[in-house]
């Protein structure tokens, strides 16, 4: 099982520890990538216009000039490093002992950075959207998906189902294999009818991740059991509060099989 996670915003930097050592990250051969975009980025973040360079508001001002010094800032495992709703509701300090090791090696934070790293690996606090284009580069979704897509190909043959809590541009980075690919899909009713939500996406694939971080690889071995284990998860096994539901659209063609979890009218 790999879990496709995107990352948060939001950081908490890490107070010591050793700096950013690429070589040690999933996927190794990427060192030198990952040097470029760290190249670009700091000599983005000490321009004149970083903040409009980066597409971001003036609040952020402080956590961009940090990223000119990202090789020698303290780096530590990412699940400690992201934060945000997602990885709140992820919780990853309160999994079984288990699911912990599942979760630094199986699950996969992707990032305009990195390109996409374990959640166990070290990694500093930084501030790049996936959305920003940094001069040299370009979109940063489109410039990483030809370097990273053989590594994930590579790594997906081998790991059974893909659950993918991606959105956005995150998920332009890497299409999983439509056969053994799931996509997470939050919706709620409101006012009697389903409709798209946000913040509650974000929390919900938190707590998909978790359920499926705790039921294991041996358990969910294709969407059909990944949906089996979400749905039986029950009200105990998410901070909702309430019963969701949960549906399973089958992949068709190239579009891999959906996970559909519907929250009730709040």
């Amino acid at each position: 099982m790999l879990i496709l996670l995107p990352p948060s915003e939001g950081k908490t930097s890490p107070r010591s520890g050793a700096p950013l050592d690429l070589d040690t990250l999933i996927f190794p051969t990427l060192a030198g990538e990952r040097r470029t975009v760290l190249g670009a980025l700091t000599t983005a973040s000490a321009l004149p216009d970083a903040l409009s360079v980066l597409g971001v508001g003036a609040s952020l001002e402080d956590e961009v000039r940090a990223n000119v010094d990202l090789l020698e800032a303290h780096a530590a495992p990412g699940h400690q490093v992201y934060s945000g709703v997602l990885f709140d509701a992820l919780d990853y300090s309160s999994l079984s002992d288990g699911a912990r090791t599942r979760a630094r090696k199986d699950a996969l934070v992707f990032s305009g950075l990195f390109g996409a790293t374990a959640l166990g690996d070290r990694i500093p606090a930084y501030r790049l959207p996936i959305t920003a284009k940094l001069p040299g580069l370009g979109g940063l979704a489109a410039w990483w998906k030809p370097r990273i897509g053989p590594e994930l190909d590579g790594l997906a043959e081998h790991t059974g189902v893909v659950v993918d809590c991606r959105s956005g541009g995150y998920a332009a980075l890497w299409k999983a294999p439509a056969e053994t690919a799931v996509t997470v899909d939050v919706f709620q009713i409101r006012e009697g009818r389903r409709t798209v939500v946000s913040h509650f996406a974000k929390h919900t694939r938190g707590l998909v991740a978790r359920i499926l971080l705790e039921a294991g690889g041996r358990t969910v071995r294709s969407p059909q059991s990944a949906a089996e284990a979400v749905a039986q998860a029950g009200d105990g096994a998410h901070a909702v509060g309430h019963q969701w539901e949960v549906d399973l659209v089958a992949a068709h063609g190239k579009t891999s099989a959906k996970l559909e979890v519907t929250l009730p009218e709040s």
